[in-house]
């Protein structure tokens, strides 16, 4: 590739690519700049340094999980709704470390926290709730994938995936009968 249709964006697609074949601690400058046949300097135009492509990585991953959510979701409500969304959260390693302030602040990122919302909303829960909904929701999805991803559900039978839909299960049990402000 021609070192003039280099962008950030290139860059970033190529640094994601790169993630998916070969895992997310593959992506370096110098991996990158090989593939481009650039020097690893000529990078440093498109990305300030790896932290900075890694921040970008995680914002295309936040999109396409968004735009993943947006279809999975669409139509459904409550626990179909909320299988899809945690469905489409399986797999996305890039997603497993934190966000940059910048991330979170970008427009993947709030399509993510909306759709979140939608969901969230289909159960009827106070918007004073909605936070708190949202933080179980997370740290139910994400402590699972984390712990998935690392190989703690490898050692037992019955497999993950039946742990997954009991995980699944009990978060619809919890927002159906969330408790509101009145009731606790």
């Amino acid at each position: 590739m021609a070192r003039a249709n280099l962008t950030r964006a290139v860059v970033t697609t190529a640094a994601a690519e790169l993630a998916d074949r070969e895992g997310f601690e593959a992506i370096t400058l110098s991996a990158l700049a090989r593939h481009f046949g650039v020097q690893t300097a000529s990078l440093y135009s498109h990305v300030r340094d790896r932290s900075a492509l890694l921040d970008s990585v995680h914002e295309l991953a936040l999109g396409e999980l968004a735009d993943r959510i947006a279809v999975a979701i669409g139509g459904r409500a409550r626990r179909d709704a909320l299988t899809a969304l945690a469905d489409a959260h399986r797999g996305w390693a890039a997603l497993q470390r934190p966000a940059a302030a910048s991330t979170v602040r970008s427009d993947a990122a709030g399509r993510l926290v909306a759709l979140t919302l939608a969901m969230l909303r289909g159960y009827r829960l106070p918007e004073t709730e909605l936070v708190h909904a949202t933080r179980l929701l997370g740290a139910t999805i994400n402590g699972f994938l984390a712990l998935e991803v690392n190989g703690s559900f490898g050692h037992r039978e019955p497999s993950s995936d039946v742990s997954w839909q009991r995980a699944l299960s009990a978060l619809d049990t919890a927002f159906r009968s969330w408790p509101t402000e009145e009731n606790h």
